[in-house]
């Protein structure tokens, strides 16, 4: 599990890199086998022998129902592990929503859409914001923040971000009920306005 200030960062894709380097270090120690048998340097017996090894090819025609069995087992079970994977990479990033009252037949929910779209609200509210928006992500235990900030031409960044601060970050831990909320800031700065010359 991630902690939640990686989580205000971004999504985290720790299985795939895992599961990428995993695939490319059996193929680099078998690429590496492959070459050390083809330069004989574990004999030069071995490296005259077919790819195919005339042994394991009649051990096959022996076995020929378990050989099926298993290849088809294997072609299974790497099958379901590829859609698993699969299933879990495209899955949508866990938005949290905040329960106010849990009570049975009364319980009050706000959507996690609800509670980005009043943060933005309030951001933009700050002096030198154009535009804001806000994306609440991680646990409902331990949400994160991510928002994204379009300052005017010409605006304070240090300004901003101590009324971003002290006034729309409290009211967010306030409302979501939590002492910290890990939060990523992206700042977009505003161009000035291009003059046409005549």
């Amino acid at each position: 599990m991630k902690s939640p200030s990686v989580a205000a960062l971004a999504r985290s894709h720790r299985a795939e890199r895992v599961l990428t380097t995993g695939v490319g270090l059996l193929a680099l120690l078998a690429g590496g086998a492959a070459l050390a048998v083809g330069q004989g340097w574990l004999g030069t017996f071995r490296a005259r022998r077919a790819v195919l090894d005339p042994i394991a090819v009649d051990t096959l025609v022996d076995w020929q129902l378990a050989a099926r069995i298993t290849a088809v087992a294997l072609g299974v079970l790497l099958l379901v592990t590829g859609v698993m994977l699969a299933l879990r990479t495209l899955r949508p990033e866990r938005h949290p929503d905040l329960a106010l009252d849990r009570t049975v037949g009364k319980g009050l929910l706000v959507t996690a859409g609800a509670i980005a779209d009043a943060i933005a609200v309030d951001a933009e509210q700050v002096d030198g914001v154009s535009r804001a928006r806000a994306t609440v992500v991680g646990d409902p235990e331990t949400p994160a923040l991510r928002l994204n900030l379009w300052l005017r031409e010409g605006t304070r960044v240090r300004d901003v971000w101590q009324e971003l601060d002290g006034t729309v970050m409290r009211r967010a831990r306030e409302s979501l009920g939590v002492d910290s909320l890990p939060t990523a800031v992206r700042l977009e700065l505003g161009a000035a306005e291009r003059q046409r010359v005549r």
